[in-house]
């Protein structure tokens, strides 16, 4: 029989304390009564009855007792000491101890301490039995996460940005920003623009050599002057950067001016500041407010540089993080779209530190030391979170600190975003309005603003679309207006105008003054009399680099043309629809198809929104099925084919949708499938575009039509026995529970179907069942014939191939381009 250890116990501090875990026994083992049947079953062969005891102690190990005593002594001498750090240096290397040395002598004074504490005695019957069985040892992982973060308290911060994490970026907009070159790239170009040198740093790092016309035209009216601007460029042209560097000049030259202005009133403490007062917070005169004007040491900053930054990248997510990268975990499908899209994850936690910090974010007792100075409005969520990876990617040297508010994520984490006091916040109107009726602190007191942008500015600011953006600019022009402001608005499709009818233009030839649509646009968004306007698009308001095709067909042949451009030139392709249910049918139809497709629509989770970008541009071969909600200002590398499924109904859709490829000088393909109803919109666009020439057929080989139509035939009719299926289904159960629910029976009449039996179900299983295997089958054979390159495919010599179209080896855009040149040389042949 194994015999238990004796171990000592001591008191203190009306604990019991030991060198183990354990329990003292006070009172007896009791047998439990069982009934005796249990023991003949076959696993229970050695066991002989059950005991229990209810009269015990539990004994607290001595050093997690002097561990949990020490914690915040040790928490004030490292604050202590990193304070003198900071403040003297020591004279002599020499005089320093290593940390191995002080380490030592940290362990070899702990059982000293222990030493001092004589065990007290305790009684016999009290200390009859401390069993180790209870016993449970440290892990080693445990101590070596100790000694890890010691090491890391113990590293001095680094003055500098620190380097981008070994985590590889997921994020779509991030990979745009990418470059080939090497990041030691020559910047010299950018000196003569004003640009400041924790940006030129950046822009060296991200490979920006240059800057592009938009640019050099910009930045010195913007950052020199301090003008207002207005610009028009066309898509891919850069225009992020036109607004963004302004506004981080700006930014480190507030820094610098409150920083002179806190030494003045350092070494005048008379000549007090000015304090303003909100208009929609309480005014405070109480002792905390005067406390609280003490600079804050344990405040945090979300993208100043942190040798621990990625774990306050995970908890923030996308509302805030460090400008060096940390804002790609925002729309990373791993793990970073949960912590953006749900408030699942943070919630809770999110309401208890705003009820815990309601001091800091509701009450007037902070000082508003950090305004909001730099404000961006976007019409997307999408753009609104590429636009914050930008804007990082240039402050990444600057400790310039974003915010992005926009809706479809947790209210409460971007909440807590904004009690951080960001200089710069991104965000779509909508939640923005919502934020500041709700007074928040942060926005309460916009007359500090120093610069405002309007993003795609022709599309916020028209006439039912957006009425917060309205409420937003009237209250930015009356009662939180600011002469000092600066403002930007931009567009690709600034300076478009529209060809009215010949008899809406009799009748404005009537009146004598004609407002252009520029001096309307700076009416509305309160721009000053003489801003710097700067066009320079072209009249088809499209890039040199595009290249536009069509297809004239029936509205029920546009599902064959867009499955055989998918099967003949594969690549990154974005299908554009005009409604929500023709993306989710092409959607399902496409799925079938085995395509794989993704959707991006407004009825989609932003979670989910981000996740398919992601995906989308991590494919080199994908098809992205969309709406007009990411039509503008997303930059996804690499996009090869726009096609217009729909004719959009306006010029500035088709432009911003042709825009999302061919960008940066790269080559692009936009396809326009024209059928019957969409022949009005088309020959809109073209009139508005000054297109006088139709655009040119896009060549597609008739021969391998009928294969196409087969597998697009069958697709079609599971994709309509699925879609009914599962709408009775939907129907019917809705219809059973609410009746449940009721208590009452169902009629067979309410039931959608007419109450099918389960052999009509399981005869219409195997019906689609069976078209699946059918279709599976036809998908597997080759539609195009791909030449060989074998001499003797079989021993005769000779491989009878069925009549097969000859897959053509040339890019889409190839193609357009031949049968161009084709009837040109046809036409002048002709004459």
């Amino acid at each position: 029989m194994k015999m238990k250890k004796k171990v000592k116990v001591k008191k203190a501090g009306g604990r019991l304390l030991s060198s183990r875990r354990g329990i003292v026994v006070r009172g007896q083992w009791r047998a439990v009564d069982v009934d005796p049947s249990l023991f003949s079953d076959q696993g229970l062969d050695g066991l002989v009855c059950f005991e229990e005891l209810t009269d015990y102690s539990l004994v607290e190990p001595e050093r997690a007792v002097a561990v949990r005593e020490t914690t915040p002594k040790d928490k004030k001498k490292k604050r202590k000491a990193s304070e003198m750090e900071a403040g003297e240096q020591p004279q002599s290397d020499a005089e320093e101890e290593p940390d191995e040395e002080k380490s030592k002598r940290q362990k070899n004074n702990e059982p000293e301490e222990e030493s001092q504490d004589e065990p007290e005695q305790i009684p016999q019957d009290e200390c009859s039995d401390v069993t180790p069985d209870t016993q449970l040892k440290t892990s080693h992982k445990k101590k070596k996460k100790k000694k890890k973060q010691k090491k890391q308290q113990q590293k001095p911060a680094l003055a500098e940005a620190p380097a981008a994490s070994g985590k590889k970026s997921r994020n779509w907009s991030s990979a745009a920003l990418e470059d080939p070159e090497a990041p030691g790239t020559d910047v010299s170009a950018w000196k003569d623009l004003f640009v400041p040198a924790p940006v030129l740093k950046a822009l060296s790092a991200l490979g920006f050599s240059a800057p592009t016309p938009i640019q050099a035209l910009a930045l010195p009216p913007a950052i020199r002057d301090r003008l207002d601007v207005l610009g028009a460029a066309e898509t891919g042209s850069g225009k992020t950067l036109c607004f963004g560097i302004p506004m981080i000049h700006m930014i480190l030259e507030w820094k610098e001016a409150s920083s002179h202005e806190q030494t003045d009133e350092r070494r005048n403490p008379d000549d007090a500041e000015t304090r303003v007062e909100s208009l929609y917070l309480p005014s405070d005169t109480s002792p905390a407010r005067e406390a609280s004007d003490e600079p804050q040491e344990d405040e945090e900053d979300c993208s100043a540089p942190d040798p621990a930054g990625p774990d306050d990248e995970a908890e923030s997510g996308v509302d805030c993080s460090a400008p060096d990268g940390g804002a790609d975990d925002c729309a990373s499908a791993d793990g970073g779209a949960d912590d953006c899209a749900s408030a699942d994850g943070g919630a809770d936690d999110c309401a208890s530190a705003v009820e815990a910090g309601a001091d800091d974010c509701a009450s007037a007792d902070e000082p508003q030391k950090q305004p909001l100075l730099g404000l961006i409005l976007t019409p997307t969520r999408e753009l609104a979170v590429q636009v914050k990876h930008h804007i990082d990617a240039v402050a990444r040297f600057t400790g310039i600190k974003t915010a992005l508010v926009v809706g479809g994520m947790a209210m409460q984490k971007q909440q807590r975003m904004l009690m951080r006091r960001p200089e710069i916040i991104i965000a779509t109107p909508g939640r923005l309005w919502e934020l500041i009726k709700e007074r928040h602190a942060h926005l309460q007191d916009l007359r500090q603003l120093r610069c405002l942008v309007i993003d795609e500015a022709d599309r916020m600011v028209e006439k039912g679309h957006f009425s917060e953006l309205e409420s937003l600019l009237e209250m930015l022009n009356t009662t939180h207006s600011n002469p000092r402001r600066q403002t930007f608005v931009f567009s690709a499709t600034l300076t478009l105008v529209h060809s009215l009818p010949l008899r809406l233009t009799q009748k404005k030839k009537k009146r004598a003054e004609q407002r252009s649509k520029l001096q309307i646009l700076m009416e509305r968004v309160g721009m000053k009399d003489k801003p710097k306007v700067i066009d320079l698009t072209r009249k088809e308001a499209t890039v040199e680099t595009l290249t536009e095709s069509r297809i004239n067909c029936t509205k029920e042949d546009k599902d064959l043309f867009l499955y055989y451009f998918l099967l003949q030139f594969p690549g990154r392709s974005m299908v554009f629809a005009n409604s929500i249910d023709c993306i989710k049918r092409l959607t399902a139809l496409l799925t079938i198809l085995d395509c794989a497709p993704l959707c991006l629509h407004a009825n989609m989770h932003q979670k989910q929104r981000l996740k398919n970008l992601e995906r989308f541009a991590e494919k080199d071969s994908c098809v992205l099925l969309t709406t007009d909600v990411s039509a503008r200002g997303l930059d996804i590398p690499n996009v090869q084919h726009v096609i217009h499924y729909q004719v959009p109904r306006t010029s500035e859709t088709y432009v911003h949708r042709s825009g999302r490829t061919a960008r940066a000088t790269r080559a692009g393909l936009s396809l326009l499938l024209i059928g019957p109803d969409d022949l009005m919109n088309y020959r809109k666009i073209c009139r508005t575009l000054d297109k006088s020439e139709d655009l040119p057929v896009f060549p597609v080989q008739s021969k391998c039509m009928a294969a196409i139509k087969e597998r697009v035939t069958l697709a079609r009719r599971i994709e309509k026995m699925e879609f009914f299926h599962s709408r009775e289904t939907q129907h019917n159960s809705w219809v059973r529970q609410a009746a449940e629910a009721m208590d009452i029976d169902v009629d067979d009449d309410l039931l959608m179907g007419g109450g099918k039996d389960e052999d009509d179900d399981r005869e219409q299983q195997r019906l689609m069942k069976s078209l699946k295997n059918q279709l599976k089958q036809l998908i597997s054979q080759p539609v195009f014939r791909h030449q060989m390159k074998t001499r003797y495919p079989t021993q005769m010599g000779k491989l009878t191939l069925p009549p097969l179209p000859v897959a053509t080896a040339d890019t889409a855009l190839a193609s357009v381009t031949a049968s161009v040149s084709r009837d040109r040389a046809t036409a002048t042949l002709q004459r």
